[in-house]
């Protein structure tokens, strides 16, 4: 019996693919030397991908290469890439799910295109009306926090909050299977009468599903809060998620760039980084984007996650591993699990 977690990877995805692909599955194998639990599809050019193999020498004992004749482009609409793409590497990536043996796929291709096909071959969970995008952020507390929606969704009804909520916490629970999700819902305010409507329905009906078990329910909290950590589940619409999300990116970026020009502004300052050279890296560490690449879609019937198209190999290399995270920790099951508290009530 194959007890292996099979991960297909769209290899022709992304900026500089597949040799950043790749090289990133060559971090990921160096740093996995001890596990034997895996095997990746890899969907693409043939030859090119060999050649990235050889290069960083990498067993064909862990990878299955399938040929791809075509390659989505960042600017094909989701119209245009169902009609020609259905021998791409993106396409045949996700189609691996239903027609072979993958569990999981990833790419770093156009992700509008991504989450169309993906929905259209994967199809919705039942009782789903709505599928998210969700994505990983740090916080004070040391672990990653999940949010959810960051843009699939631009206008949310309850229901869609509550979903995303049981999903989002199982998404939590198979990253991180020793801490307990604790879910809120990103508001204006913490008052249980300020929001929208659909929000103050969705507080009502979180508080009593919330007794299922699944999750601890905080209530609403404010944007301010997002990296405290405290709740680690966090439930908003695709509008307000991804303008929250480019605001958080843009402010990391103003902070690390605006401190390296005051770092190197005069002799003293330069001085001064000899003895805050430590901390100065912990810092960088810390708000690394590389290390939350991979956002992911909850609600189709099989996981499918986005790594920034961008990002370079040791971006790649944190997506591959969350992907590994996520059927290591049994997601669907999980998902399945706290949705069918839901499922067939009056809520």
């Amino acid at each position: 019996m194959n007890n292996k977690i099979i991960i297909a990877i769209d290899a022709m995805g992304g900026e500089k693919s597949p040799a950043k692909n790749i090289q990133g599955l060559s971090i990921f194998l160096k740093k996995n030397r001890n596990k034997k639990d895996f095997l990746f599809n890899l969907y693409g050019d043939e030859n090119l991908i060999n050649e990235q193999i050889k290069k960083y020498n990498i067993s064909k004992d862990v990878v299955n290469i399938f040929h791809s004749t075509t390659v989505v482009s960042d600017s094909e609409t989701p119209l245009t890439a169902i009609k020609n793409s259905k021998d791409s590497s993106m396409w045949n990536s996700i189609n691996s799910q239903v027609e072979s043996d993958s569990q999981i796929t990833l790419s770093a291709g156009n992700t509008g295109v991504l989450f169309v096909i993906s929905r259209m071959l994967l199809k919705t969970i039942e009782n789903v009306s709505k599928p998210a995008l969700a994505g990983l952020w740090p916080s004070r507390k040391g672990t990653t926090s999940v949010v959810l929606d960051l843009g699939a969704n631009i206008e949310c009804d309850d229901k869609n909050f509550i979903d995303f909520s049981e999903m989002g916490a199982a998404l939590f629970k198979s990253l991180y299977p020793d801490e307990n999700p604790r879910v809120a819902l990103l508001n204006i305010g913490s008052e249980e009468i300020k929001g929208t409507e659909n929000l103050k329905k969705a507080y009502v009906k979180l508080k009593e599903i919330s007794t299922n078990g699944d999750f601890k329910f905080d209530g609403f909290i404010e944007g301010d809060k997002l990296t405290d950590g405290v709740s680690n589940v966090i439930v908003t619409d695709g509008f307000t998620g991804n303008i929250a999300l480019k605001t958080a990116e843009g402010v990391a970026k103003f902070i690390t760039d605006t401190l390296k020009i005051r770092l190197t502004e005069s002799i003293l300052s330069k001085f001064s980084i000899i003895f805050s050279y430590f901390a100065l890296k912990k810092f960088k560490s810390n708000l690394d984007p590389r290390k939350f690449n991979g956002a992911i879609f909850l609600g189709l019937k099989g996981p499918v996650v986005k790594s920034h198209g961008s990002t370079d190999a040791i971006g790649f290399y944190y997506s591959i591993d969350l992907c590994y995270r996520i059927i290591k920790g049994d997601l669907m099951n999980k998902i399945k699990n706290n949705l069918s508290h839901i499922n067939g009530k009056n809520l």
